[in-house]
């Protein structure tokens, strides 16, 4: 499993430095079962992996769907599904980059791998819709999560454009899954930041091709953490 994140800020920094990431797969990734007891209430590392460079500038709104960190026994019960939903992803897309962030999950698709569009396009290709389907089989599987996706361009263009770009780019996959696979509205929140949260260099095309991307976060929803509170006794 590739990792992505990238300058993230000391908010970011500090949250992943808690939970001591691993470069491993998530299905070698099970310490996150064993730290969740002792992650508490920190955050910020979710959003550094979505967003990139600029975790702290103007995010409150994202800040309040990820939400923080269950610590005690529900954040170790916690844990554990959460990597096991990580490694189902990376069994039925290949292609895409997940990482186990936190308590939640980022699935980073760009042009060279899952989900993409052509350029200046904004509709699902045969393509994209192949592994949406895989991604969204999952997410049935695991109802108990909220889902964040989150749309992103380069820097070729001007601003206006490429956030109008990224929102339909995003709204897109937002309502394929919602539309087409049935998921719950009231699990997806959409958001967009056109070309202002690059992960990757614009003067390249190398980089420019991974700034063109959609991120979906997946974290645990009020009744995950209910249920797991009960289990734990917490």
């Amino acid at each position: 499993m590739k990792k992505t994140i990238n300058k993230l800020t000391v908010l970011a920094l500090a949250a992943i430095l808690v939970i001591s990431f691993t470069n491993c797969k998530a299905v070698e990734n099970s310490n996150n079962r064993q730290k969740g007891a002792a992650i508490g209430a920190a955050g910020g590392a979710i959003l550094g992996a979505i967003i990139g460079n600029n975790v702290g500038r103007g995010n409150s709104e994202l800040g309040a769907v990820i939400g923080g960190v269950v610590g005690g026994g529900a954040g170790v019960i916690i844990g554990n599904q959460m990597d096991k939903q990580a490694q189902r992803i990376e069994e039925e897309v290949p292609g895409a980059t997940v990482e186990r962030v936190d308590q939640g999950i980022v699935v980073t698709f760009d042009e060279n791998s899952g989900v993409h569009f052509a350029t200046e396009k904004y509709n699902i290709n045969a393509t994209s819709q192949q592994n949406l389907d895989k991604l969204a089989n999952v997410f049935k599987e695991y109802p108990d999560t909220n889902l964040l996706v989150v749309g992103h361009t380069d820097n070729t263009g001007n601003d206006a454009y490429n956030m109008t770009l990224s929102k339909n780019r995003a709204n897109a996959v937002t309502d394929y899954l919602k539309n087409v696979k049935g998921i719950s509205s009231s699990r997806l929140t959409t958001h967009w930041f056109g070309e202002e949260q690059p992960i990757a260099d614009n003067s390249t095309a190398a980089g420019r091709a991974k700034n063109r991307r959609v991120n979906i976060a997946i974290v645990p929803n009020d009744e995950m953490i209910n249920e797991a509170k009960q289990q734990s006794g917490n």
